[in-house]
């Protein structure tokens, strides 16, 4: 009677094993870790997820508050400050995909992605911009092509909309952060983009966040 029993065990061992030893070529490259700017990364410790074991203390940055979402984007506006994200679709015939065992997509045009890692994407970014005055600062395209799925809000408890991304002005107000946040059914993750003296800087990415 037990020898049944302990071929089950070893079955389900053998199929987590498989399900651990799925790929995963997303990088720390671009997380608050790597961040060797000491005002920027005091800055994002203030907000972003990936800084939160240095956010003691930190003081919350002034921000630009959501407008909401329009269509398909996302609108922060205060004064003559505007900050857009728009979505667009995912054509997968456009693109050259790289699964895993032919179920887990790793790769999409040779590069990893975030946004529900592992599926085919349904919707992308489309542009970033931002317009400050009679400036307009629209992101390149490498700044955000790896990002899919984005979800700007979500539903409280109470049935209200909410989002946890955000837009936000460095103390000097020489820099801003375009601060994405995209909750998944199991984890999330972060990215920030970066705007210094009304030019596109970098970008910080985290994710399997809790």
């Amino acid at each position: 009677m037990r020898l049944p029993i302990l071929l089950l065990f070893t079955s389900i061992g053998s199929i987590a094993n498989a399900q651990n030893d799925v790929p995963d070529y997303r990088r720390k490259a671009e997380s608050f870790s790597k961040v060797p700017e000491k005002d920027i990364r005091r800055d994002l410790a203030a907000f972003a997820y990936g800084g939160v074991d240095e956010s003691m203390g930190k003081l919350p940055l002034r921000s630009v508050p959501a407008i909401g979402v329009i269509d398909n984007i996302m609108k922060f506006k205060e004064g003559s400050t505007q900050v857009l994200i728009q979505t667009g679709g995912f054509d997968a015939l456009k693109h050259k995909m790289q699964f895993f065992e032919k179920t887990h997509l790793q790769k999409i045009d040779g590069k990893p992605f975030f946004g529900d890692y592992g599926t085919v994407p349904k919707t992308s970014i489309a542009a970033v911009t931002m317009i400050i005055n009679k400036d307009t600062i629209r992101l390149p395209e490498i700044a955000f092509r790896d990002i899919y799925n984005p979800r700007f809000v979500y539903m409280d408890k109470g049935g209200t909309q909410r989002t946890l991304s955000g837009v936000y002005y460095s103390p000097d107000k020489v820099t801003m952060y375009i601060h994405l946040v995209n909750r998944e059914a199991s984890d999330k993750y972060e990215v920030t983009w970066i705007i210094r003296d009304k030019k596109y800087l970098k970008r910080v990415v985290d994710f399997n966040l809790p």
